[in-house]
């Protein structure tokens, strides 16, 4: 009867996976009317994908001056940062695409956009300066604004009618942020009025300072700041102070020009076009995931035996769920975000191999087959929670403080890891208990952990040390060679530095197919041979049906490429009409620096989440030191492959850091677990040297299943995805290669010195020779 139940348990785990693999694939049915079937689609056929994988809507504007004069190029940069800001707050969706055309046409391109949003965009933000209390005319003042919010039953037109709105934003000459030395360095927005402001803001902060009250600064229909009146503002020069950063200040600042911009937008074209990274780039992701889970599944079942099984049957309920939440929280999914999928994966899988080794210790050291299952969990629980807490404290600050593609990434990061969790902690113990249950008891159905011969890494880390030198020495004499030859530190592609936008009219456009494999290929080769100092190594297209056009995005090209490229076109393809306009960056100033600014301000969190945890910050700084290594490493494959850095080189990079602090923590955690009774440098180094070989196997199976699923993608994946595979592949190798060789010798360096120096080994030597002559 107790086997039967187990028999039943095994079935009905066999049997939500089954459930959960039907909603993710071939979805519910979504009924509608008289019971009549409106539409079944699965998960997996109903997630949001950007605009690099599946296309979306692109919106062209020119931009007006005052007066139709030409805008200049800070109103340019003003507008695309509205552009974008409003894409963000009206769609909800961090993955548009905003960038300048020329010198005076900006273009909006976003996944899965419909008419509505271009109406909104081409209308101005509006920027108010509001006073808190207003006047009924009887020296009766009434509250307009509290908490940050209008009070209720106020509106800006009631405003306007009764003299809420102290300014407008056509009253605003320049903001600006700025640091005040007279008030220790303290980070301000400096604001400069027009003539008509300035009578009217003398007037308002007269009135405001004799009372202590505010006036709030409000644009788009929410409140960005609301300083206090300490004095009246006569001279058309205002200062906010109160801000933490300069980065805060900046904020406010373009906020505040934004909503004073005296631009306007004129539509010039509205088009659906096609997926930046080709039509085949989902197919063949998919392709490599499944391929991937294939190769991991047999890994596991091969080196894990009984505990592979429940490994595998749970990374496919983590798969299976990963599919469901992403189109439950219609998350759009872009390249970048397919890395996090990936390291979450392989952090899915991590756990539970940390488990399998625990359990295996337990069983090689003589401890029941049941017992040590329960063993291996609790002391794996830790190295599994600490390792996934800091790369999610990392997605956390990265989907808050990221823009763009960045925050795509961190979102499906941090769902992968909670998920992961979830899995590796709770369905696969279930599952390994079950089948235990089942009869599953001999020690020949889990495996030993086998005593291996030692190495000693510690010994060698000045060897260690001088090979990561070497690599970052020659990678930096490789980017200053580049450089002198005219050809930049790295080959940055437009995303980073805009290019040129060739526009091909047909009389029927080509198949996607051709387009790929023969006008791509052709367009790059006319323009090399045109121009022997460009280096055109990939483009990337987008296809405008109703107009019977294909837009190839290229770096810059100077015009005898031009020439070349558009005699090709028109000789060989039959193009009736080609045209060329210049395009800036699509990653802009902006986005750039929230991403280093958001990056560090994760590596001190996780700093102190390792010093909270581990109770020494030399864990910390060791492991930040080492992600700094694997970073390195990363940005040193972009400079000797010549691969092109784009807006998934920030991916790249990031990726490697949540992949490499989890595998640091885990070594980290062992040593933690056997640091005590060190009485001299020796006992120190052999402490270091088996916790690390304790974890070695963990560390190089952990690094094989992330490998297999990266690989996959750089066999099976198009061009764009090999580009974005290379560099992760070369991460995961530096992430292993740190964590085993650099961060653990770090933090025995750090610690010998700092016993040797307080003298805790002398005491200790001086203690025993006291007790010997006793």
């Amino acid at each position: 009867m107790k086997k039967f139940k187990q028999y039943l348990a095994f079935l009905v785990v066999l049997l939500m996976l089954g459930g959960l693999f039907y909603v993710a694939w071939f979805g519910v049915t979504d009924k509608s009317g008289e019971g009549e079937v409106k539409k079944q689609v699965g998960s997996m056929h109903d997630i949001k994908f950007g605009l690099d994988l599946a296309g979306g809507a692109s919106i062209t504007y020119k931009v007006e001056g005052k007066d139709g004069k030409t805008p200049t190029s800070q109103e340019m940069d003003d507008t695309v940062s509205k552009l974008q800001k409003r894409v963000e707050s009206e769609l909800g969706t961090t993955e548009a695409s905003v960038y300048k055309e020329g010198n005076d046409r900006i273009t909006v391109e976003i996944p899965g956009a419909t008419d509505k949003i271009f109406e909104t965009l081409s209308t101005p933000g509006n920027l108010y300066f509001i006073r808190e209390y207003n006047s009924d005319g009887k020296a009766n003042y009434q509250r307009i604004y509290g908490t940050g919010i209008l009070s209720e039953g106020v509106t800006i037109d009631s405003l306007k009618n009764n003299g809420g709105i102290v300014l407008e934003g056509s009253d605003i000459a320049n903001a600006r942020a700025g640091i005040n030395n007279e008030s220790s360095r303290k980070y301000v927005v400096e604001l400069s009025l027009t003539s008509e402001g300035t009578k009217k803001f003398a007037e308002a902060t007269t009135e405001a300072a004799k009372k202590g009250w505010s006036i709030g600064i409000y644009y788009d229909g929410k409140f960005v700041s609301v300083p206090t009146v300490n004095e009246a503002i006569t001279t058309g020069k205002a200062e906010i102070s109160g801000m933490e950063s300069y980065e805060e200040a900046e904020n406010i600042a373009s906020t505040i020009r934004i909503g004073g911009l005296d631009v306007s937008l004129k539509e010039l074209r509205a088009n659906v076009v096609g997926a930046q990274l080709g039509s085949s780039a989902i197919h063949t992701s998919k392709r490599a995931a499944e391929i991937g889970f294939v190769f991991i599944v047999l890994f596991m079942l091969i080196v894990y035996r009984v505990l592979g099984v429940s490994a595998s049957i749970a990374l496919g309920f983590y798969c299976c769920l990963e599919v469901i939440l992403l189109s439950a929280f219609e998350v759009t999914l872009t390249l970048p975000g397919i890395a996090g999928i990936i390291l979450s994966i392989g952090m899915a899988v991590d756990a539970n191999v940390l488990v399998f080794a625990r359990i295996r210790e337990e069983i090689a050291s003589g401890t029941p087959v049941d017992k040590a299952i329960g063993a291996g969990y609790n002391k794996a629980l830790s190295a599994i929670l600490d390792g996934n807490i800091t790369t999610l404290i990392a997605a956390l600050v990265l989907g808050i403080g990221g823009t763009g593609s960045i925050r795509g990434f961190a979102i499906t990061l941090a769902l992968g890891i909670i998920v992961s969790m979830f899995t590796a902690l709770f369905i696969t113990r279930i599952i390994t208990r079950i089948i235990y249950n089942l009869g599953f008891k001999d020690v020949k159905f889990y495996g030993k952990a086998k005593a291996l011969k030692k190495i000693d890494f510690v010994q060698k880390r000045k060897v260690f040390y001088a090979i990561s030198l070497a690599i970052a020495i020659a990678g930096i004499a490789v980017m200053g060679v580049n450089h002198s030859k005219g050809n930049g530190a790295f080959n940055y592609s437009i995303d980073f530095v805009g290019g040129t936008a060739t526009t091909i009219t047909f009389d029927s456009v080509p198949s996607i197919d051709k387009i790929e494999k023969e006008i791509e290929p052709a367009v790059m080769k006319a323009a090399n041979s045109a121009d022997k100092n460009l280096n055109v190594t990939s483009i990337s297209h987008q296809v405008v049906e109703k107009e019977k056009q294909v837009i190839l995005k290229t770096i810059t090209l100077s015009t005898s490429a031009s020439e070349s490229v558009g005699k090709v076109l028109k000789d060989n393809y039959g193009a009736k009409d080609v045209t060329y306009e210049t395009i800036s960056a699509t990653i802009s100033n902006e986005m750039g620096r929230s991403a280093i600014v958001s990056t560090i301000i994760a590596l001190v969190l996780m700093l102190i989440y390792i010093w909270f945890r581990f109770k020494d910050i030399r864990f910390g700084s060791s492991a930040i030191i080492a992600l700094a290594h694997d970073a390195i490493m990363v940005i040193m494959c972009y400079a000797f492959s010549r691969i092109e850095v784009g807006s998934t080189f920030i991916a790249a990079v990031l990726t490697i850091i949540g992949y490499s602090i989890n595998d640091t923590i885990v070594t980290f955690d062992r040593i933690r677990e056997n640091q005590h009774g060190i009485r001299s440098e020796e006992e120190l180094k052999s402490m270091v040297i088996d916790s690390i070989n304790q974890t070695l196997s963990r560390s190089l199976f952990t690094s094989i299943t992330t490998f297999i699923m990266v690989l996959s993608l750089f066999v099976v994946g198009v061009n764009d995805i090999r580009i974005f595979a290379l560099p992760l592949m070369v991460g995961v190798v530096s992430g292993t290669y740190s964590s085993i060789c650099i961060a653990s010798q770090l933090w025995f360096g750090f610690k010998n010195k700092s016993l040797k120096a307080s003298g805790a080994y002398k005491t200790v030597k001086a203690k025993k020779t006291a007790d010997n002559l006793s």
